[in-house]
């Protein structure tokens, strides 16, 4: 079994910073890239930001110079550190880990969401 748990959501204003983590844990053989999506109402998930295995990251170009992603190899964890944020940054965050089980293949697996709500 391997899991994926976000945690870090909730509400803040306008400008503000929020930190969000992801832990996978279980029977992890290798973990590849890991990374953020989000997904507002009525609208489709889409990427927010990813970390490879490397450290190579990549942005949207929503959140880019705001957003910063950040892993923790060693815990298996994935950070993302969310500044001066925007109320269309409001949706449900998920997480996203590539993983390898034992004696498995490689397969995505997503965290349950976490919700973030930007707003006065």
């Amino acid at each position: 079994q391997v899991q994926v748990v976000e945690s870090g959501g909730g509400l803040v204003q306008p400008g503000g910073s929020l930190r969000l983590s992801c832990a996978a844990s279980g029977s992890i053989f290798s973990l590849r890239a890991m990374g953020w999506y989000r997904q507002a109402p009525g609208k489709q998930r889409e990427l927010v930001a990813v970390i490879t295995s490397g450290g190579s990251t990549n942005y949207a170009d929503s959140v880019k110079g705001r957003f910063t992603i950040s892993k923790d190899n060693a815990k298996n964890t994935v950070y993302l550190q969310m500044n001066s944020l925007k109320p269309e940054d409001t949706a449900v965050y998920y997480c996203n880990a590539d993983i390898r089980r034992v004696g498995g293949s490689w397969f995505k697996y997503w965290g349950q969401g976490t919700q973030v709500t930007v707003s006065s």
